[in-house]
């Protein structure tokens, strides 16, 4: 029997990286006896699937399409639907970042086998479409639902992924407005034993703020990748923004190292973004000593805190476009609303609790637009389980 995994994997990587989608049809259309296929992506707010091979879909069966891989998005199991034709829907998901589904239309129901060969399938798609993503903007056109602002198109680009998964945790930020952030921003990077997480609340907006957060983040970046710790990318990113600016503009940042094996978290607080804890169902403010905001002065030196977890405990990072979010006649988000949202997601896993926090912040502005940039980040922290267990 072919085997097609191997068929669709050699495949796609032959294909031009505009072309991943066709490839996977053709190679899963001979090896597999598909009827058809499709790839929808998520758009940038996480809102919407949208279909890449037939973007001209008619609205019933798009309508119907889209029911039922939102489903196996927010999941991240394979569905099925009808019986003969049978759709398959699987995610199509890569270090547990979520890019959207892959469908497979069949002429009966797969059985255990056919199901496992797709779900291998749409890995190596994942893999590939990512890969791809810097050599063609085929599915970041399909992703955006309106226009990126120039400062917004910054910031996706700057992003390391909207998540990551690992045996001892799960990992997931989102950005709004989406088309139309200007500074605020993550980034992290996993290197053996340390995840390394920094959020930043960036001053000013639009194209500025855009400008000033690239400059900050690729500083930090700089110093980490040189083999410096939280301390030593905090003033690399300080001076750097301080000789630029002379203290006329800063960078409020909050960075985080995180030991997996022990789950100990060192702390560089610098300025505002907010760190919550919640464990069970109590919702607390991590209280951290906070320290100056990179680049207010110049050779400022910083401090590190720790800060231990216990399995299942989950942190949420937050900016002040979220905290200290203040609809007219309303209280500020932080006070007493977030902690109710923050609960809400008690049972979602990463990738969807902050895409609840963010319709949570949007339903709380009456869905007016933000008036600040809003950054969530959510980590569950699993406990130092061995690799492949659990």
């Amino acid at each position: 029997m072919v085997d097609a995994p191997d068929v669709v994997s050699r495949a796609l990587r032959e294909a031009p990286p505009d072309q991943l989608a066709e490839a996977a049809d053709r190679a899963i259309r001979s090896t597999m006896g598909a009827l058809r296929t499709d790839v929808f992506v998520a758009d940038y707010r996480i809102s919407g699937l949208w279909p890449v091979l037939d973007p001209d879909l008619p609205a019933a069966g798009f309508l119907a399409c889209h029911t039922m891989a939102q489903r196996c998005f927010s999941s991240q199991q394979p569905v099925r639907d009808g019986e003969g034709p049978c759709r398959l829907y699987l995610p199509l998901t890569v270090w547990g970042e979520r890019l959207g589904v892959l469908l497979i239309e069949l002429p009966t129901v797969p059985n255990p086998a056919v199901t496992g060969r797709a779900t291998d399938i749409a890995g190596a798609l994942a893999v590939a479409m990512r890969a791809a993503d810097r050599e063609t903007d085929r599915y970041r056109r399909a992703r955006r639902r309106e226009r990126l602002t120039m400062a917004a198109e910054m910031q996706w680009d700057l992003l390391p992924g909207r998540g990551v998964s690992h045996h001892a945790f799960d990992l997931a930020g989102q950005l709004e407005p989406a088309y139309t952030v200007g500074g605020d921003h993550f980034d992290w990077s996993l290197d053996g034993d340390r995840l390394t997480v920094t959020v930043l609340n960036g001053e000013g907006s639009g194209l500025a703020a855009s400008l000033l957060t690239a400059v900050t983040v690729n500083a930090m970046r700089n110093a980490r990748r040189s083999g410096g710790g939280l301390v030593e990318q905090a003033e690399l990113a300080s001076d750097t923004v301080f000789y630029q600016h002379r203290g006329a503009r800063y960078v409020a940042t909050l960075l985080l190292e995180v030991d997996t094996r022990v789950g100990r978290v060192r702390a560089v607080d610098a300025g505002s973004p907010h760190l919550v804890r919640m464990r069970g169902s109590t919702v607390e403010p991590m209280k951290l000593d906070q320290q100056l905001p990179l680049g207010m002065f110049a050779e400022t030196r910083y401090e590190l805190q720790e800060v231990q977890l216990a399995p299942g405990d989950r942190l949420f990072v937050v900016s002040d476009g979220v905290w200290a979010a203040e609809p007219p006649g309303q209280e500020p988000y932080g006070q007493r609303m977030m902690a109710r949202s923050l609960r809400a997601t008690r049972l979602q896993p990463p990738a969807e609790a902050v895409g609840t926090v963010m319709r949570e912040l949007h339903a709380y502005h009456a869905d007016s637009d933000l008036r600040d940039d809003a950054v969530v980040v959510c980590l569950d922290w699993h406990g130092p389980r061995e690799r492949g267990t659990g």
